[in-house]
């Protein structure tokens, strides 16, 4: 079995990662501005203020994405992700699954559920790792040696 220092590890995987996660992100931030009638269709009719909540959680989205790309303060960046995540999946894709009749928009809602808990986990994640490479130690020759033993 490979140990972890053996598992590849690069400044440039982690860049990637950083990319591919933040993307989504960006992508969603930008069009809460420029898409604002799709985004009212899916607030829940009680939530009040719904423009400016939509623009807040626009500019909370780009800011946590850009400390996580950037690698600046990428924590509080993921903090804010985590405090974009919950009420969106929560409210909204929760209120869908709770009220939608037709099954084929329920299960897209079900999807954007389900992928929000998952955001959710990578962005606590960011919140207790951060984004920098870690530095793993070679394990020494005894326990090396000692594990070859044992197997």
């Amino acid at each position: 079995m490979l140990s972890d220092h053996q598992l590849p590890q690069h400044w440039s995987i982690a860049l990637i990662a950083r990319v591919l996660f933040t993307s989504l992100f960006f992508l969603s931030g930008v069009t809460h501005f420029t898409n604002m009638p799709y985004y009212l269709s899916l607030m829940p009719a009680k939530i009040p203020y719904p423009v400016f909540l939509i623009q807040v959680s626009g500019v909370v989205e780009l800011a946590g994405a850009a400390m996580i790309l950037l690698n600046w303060r990428p924590r509080l960046g993921g903090w804010l992700l985590v405090a974009f995540l919950i009420p969106v999946t929560l409210v909204v894709h929760g209120h869908e699954l709770l009220t939608e009749t037709d099954p084929v928009i329920w299960a897209l809602q079900q999807a954007h559920f389900l992928k929000g808990f998952s955001l959710m986990g990578a962005a606590l994640l960011v919140t207790q790792l951060g984004v920098e490479l870690p530095t793993v130690k070679p394990s020494s020759s005894k326990e090396t040696d000692t594990a070859h033993i044992a197997t």
